[in-house]
């Protein structure tokens, strides 16, 4: 791999790269991952494709510093827009020789490129739009071509000088490598001996020291808006012997290529830190939205369990149906009357098997729908709680699903279903088909069905659950009575484990509505990885030139 390709491979990664979530450093890391993928479209990849091209030097500076005019000024005719309207400069303009002009039309995208003879060959002027321009699109063009820059051209005045973005967008090019050379423009005779040295005291604070700088006196212009020529003689010779040597060319370009490259290490390593912040905060969310959801189907596990259930209208139904009094006292000497009886009832009462079942069903639908409000409740309390969730939230998202009803009923239905499909097969088995006849198979199911969610029901905590305790033991007994222990031990685990795993299916379905919002954010788990290789393929290339 050379390294025009690893630079290459780097934009296919950045051009992909997002931070959707609302993430402290989000915005800083997507304006950083613009500006590398600017500067590797707009500089490096074109630069080294073509070493010896010519030299460009972009004018960068704040509003109303004379850049315009230095550069009318150096070409010796009005090229660029001036005058008091602020912005002026809207429409990048690129000055170079006509031997370099067919360059410049192939490797930019800049609709307005003027030869003039004047210049040298081997040199370019790129007048740029303010850095502080009160249009954000100005101000992120102005950005954009700064960092296309060999060399970067800074104009400041004796008024603005001492600015804060001016010295942040120099800090950038000094941390990116990028050579620069300041023109001190409108500097009041009078106040130059005060300004000047203060000048240099901040360029040597910003590390800055080897920056070449030139002060450009306050004066009248000409009738063209231009400086007299001595005003400009010392910048402009300097241009001229950078455009004429090649040697002194080449350095220029080298250090800002070498510079850009070496910047882009540290600035890959932020943009990955903050890759990983994205994917951890998408898990982290992720995770809150299942443990909801787990913590949903335990409640349901622990009311199926604990007899809660079996109370209410359940129990009344299932005294209704198999009654008290005499048969709870005579159940342990019974047995084979209480099956009898049992089933009997089960079998020729179909409207109160009917009310018991759907009792049931209703209890159970009502428990599934609680346990889901309070999934959603606690899953978006916990995207509230995180910095990037409460901005991921939708209207309906912190509620059950409408329908959620319909589907818990389709679910218990199913769920009985199975239970009597369970009873049926045991019951078919030799050891058993004498004890059972067909009619039965609905009582026996509702006996196992009963026998599940009153599991535990026989604990002496309430008169209520006293008596279902016991109505729960009549139930059992007669599955029992046919069955025997180990099988009704064992159909009512089956069966309390099917109907948990079909709440679990409908909870989870609940739960993926969450997990859809953040798919749509489009955060990539692996963006931090591949941006680390990309740095180390970059790095390994630069070593091998």
């Amino acid at each position: 791999m050379s390294l025009p390709q690893a630079l290459a491979d780097l934009r296919d990664v950045l051009a992909g790269l997002r931070f959707p979530l609302s993430l402290p450093g989000a915005d800083t890391a997507t304006a950083a991952a613009r500006a590398v993928r600017n500067q590797l479209d707009d500089y490096l990849i074109p630069r080294l494709a073509k070493i010896d091209a010519p030299l460009l030097v972009v004018t960068g500076g704040s509003t109303g510093a004379g850049k315009s005019t230095l550069v009318n000024s150096i070409v010796g005719e009005p090229i660029s827009p001036v005058g008091a309207r602020r912005p002026t400069t809207r429409e990048p303009v690129l000055v170079c020789h006509p031997d370099d002009a067919a360059w410049f039309r192939r490797a930019s995208k800049l609709s307005r490129i003027e030869e003039r003879t004047s210049l040298p060959p081997g040199l370019a002027l790129l007048d740029t739009p303010d850095i502080d321009s009160v249009e954000e699109a100005n101000r992120l063009l102005a950005e954009q071509l700064l960092a296309g820059a060999d060399l970067w051209l800074f104009v400041t005045t004796a008024v603005r000088y001492a600015d804060a973005v001016p010295w942040e967008l120099l800090t950038d090019a000094r941390d990116r490598g990028t050579t620069v050379a300041i023109a001190f423009n409108r500097v009041p005779p009078a106040a130059e001996e005060e300004v000047v040295p203060h000048l240099a005291e901040m360029i040597t604070e910003h590390g800055l020291r080897t920056t070449k700088t030139f002060v450009v006196l306050e004066q009248p212009l000409d009738r063209y808006g231009l400086l007299p020529p001595a005003a400009i003689a010392p910048m402009k010779d300097w241009l001229t012997v950078l455009a004429r040597s090649a040697a002194e060319r080449s350095a220029v370009i080298r250090q800002t290529l070498d510079g850009a490259l070496a910047a882009l290490a540290p600035a890959l390593d932020r943009l990955a830190e903050q890759a990983t912040a994205q994917s951890t905060a998408l898990r982290a969310l992720g995770e809150s939205v299942d443990l909801s959801y787990r913590e949903a189907e335990s409640e349901v596990a622990q009311a199926v369990s604990d007899g809660v259930l079996f109370r209410g209208e359940v129990l009344t139904r299932w005294q209704e149906l198999a009654g008290t009094g005499d048969f709870m006292r005579g159940l342990q000497t019974r047995v084979g009357r209480l099956r009898d009886r049992v089933v009997s009832a089960l079998s020729g009462k179909p409207v109160p098997v009917e009310q018991l079942k759907s009792a049931l069903e209703s209890g159970v639908v009502t428990l599934i729908h609680s346990a889901a409000a309070d999934a959603a409740e606690r899953a978006a309390n916990a995207w509230r709680a995180h910095p990037a969730g409460s901005a991921l939230l939708k209207p309906g998202l912190a509620e059950a699903t409408p329908g959620i009803e319909d589907r818990a009923d389709r679910t218990m239905r199913d769920w009985q279903r199975a239970v009597l499909e369970l009873v049926r097969d045991e019951s078919s088995k030799k050891l058993y088909f004498a004890k059972v006849s067909a009619y039965a198979v609905n009582g026996l199911g509702l006996c196992l069905m009963i026998a599940v969610f009153a599991a535990t029901a026989f604990i002496p905590t309430g008169a209520e659950i006293a008596v279902a305790g016991g109505t729960t033991i009549a139930a059992q007994k007669v599955l029992e009575a046919i069955f025997g222990d180990d099988a009704v031990r064992r159909l009512a685990e089956k069966a309390r484990q099917d109907l948990l795993s079909r709440v679990a299916v409908l909870l989870g379905q609940e739960a993926q509505r969450f997990h859809v919002v953040l798919a749509d954010t489009a955060v990539d788990p692996e963006a931090a990885q591949r941006l680390r290789d990309a740095a180390s393929a970059i790095d390994r290339q630069r070593s091998a030139r």
